[in-house]
């Protein structure tokens, strides 16, 4: 016996590639994902300065494990992450408030509805979020 009208055909793809999702599922999927990834890297933080406590010689050699190339690359996917999660839930915010919503409006056909206003918001977010990572990078790579 079948309890749902419509099985998951799409198993792990669905939720990957989204299908029909439109924009702002997108920026829902990335802002849970960078809001884990940063969780991640708390925890891992939390772990490498607790060898402060033990000693300087365990310090030494905890610094010495994250330090190098890839690590440079891994902390501005960090700050990367933390700007636009930063800033996608300033938007958030303001939608769940109700600025970026709008005044109620009659319901006369043809609907208008709200995405128009909150797509532009989340462009903007974009593009600030994109901003503060390229001004981030450069202070990472170029202005050291």
């Amino acid at each position: 016996m079948q309890t749902r009208a419509r099985p998951n055909r799409l198993g792990i793809r669905g939720w990957v590639v989204g299908g029909r999702w439109g924009f702002e599922r997108y920026l829902y999927t990335l802002h849970r994902l960078s809001g884990l990834g940063l969780l991640a890297y708390f925890v891992m933080h939390i772990f490498v300065t607790s060898t402060r406590a033990i000693g300087p010689e365990s310090w030494d050699q905890a610094m010495s494990a994250v330090s190098g190339p890839l690590f440079a690359v891994g902390e501005y996917l960090v700050f990367a992450a933390f700007a636009f999660h930063a800033v996608n839930g300033i938007r958030l915010g303001a939608i769940e408030l109700g600025f970026a919503v709008g005044r109620p409006i009659e319901p006369v056909y043809p609907y208008e509805t709200s995405v128009g206003r909150q797509r532009r918001l989340a462009r903007a977010v974009l593009m600030i979020a994109f901003v503060v990572a390229v001004w981030g990078g450069l202070d990472f790579f170029a202005w050291k």
